[in-house]
């Protein structure tokens, strides 16, 4: 009876980059690193999006704003892990394993497409909380947002 072992996959800096800036709302990158508790931000957010969908206006409902916190938080990882040193992100991702050549600007430019979307992203989230909440106040009656 032998006994067949693989050898551990060589984690890549671009992959998990791109990972986490695309669906680190979901956790992929969790599950590409083989995090522990990869399955909780899994479930949170798809939690999340359920509990959006039941709303009448789902990009108003408290938990679509809720969601902005794993994705952004995939966003800072992808920057993270993207401008890492090569010889830290191997001896915390890929140990014992020998890297054959450098990174180079892949994860450079992933970090920078990440920023850029990233920005965009929060001052999207952050200008419709402050919309909800001046609404909400009565601060916009009479302004016309519309038109």
């Amino acid at each position: 009876m032998t006994t067949h072992q693989t050898a551990p996959a060589f984690r890549n800096k671009v992959t998990v980059g791109l990972l986490a800036a695309v669906f680190g709302c979901v956790g992929a990158h969790w599950w590409y690193l083989k995090r522990p508790y990869a399955w909780l931000v899994t479930l949170t957010s798809i939690v999340l999006m359920v509990a959006c969908s039941f709303a009448e206006v789902w990009w108003e409902n408290p938990a679509f704003f809720l969601l902005f916190i794993p994705a952004l938080d995939g966003m800072v990882e992808a920057i993270v892990l993207c401008l890492m040193r090569d010889e830290r992100f191997d001896a915390l991702y890929n140990p014992g394993l020998v890297r054959q050549k450098p990174s180079g600007w892949g994860p450079v430019l992933v970090a920078s497409f990440t920023l850029l979307i990233g920005t965009v992203a929060l001052m999207f989230g952050i200008a419709m909380i402050v919309i909800y909440i001046w609404s909400a106040l009565g601060w916009l009656d009479g302004l016309d947002l519309k038109g």
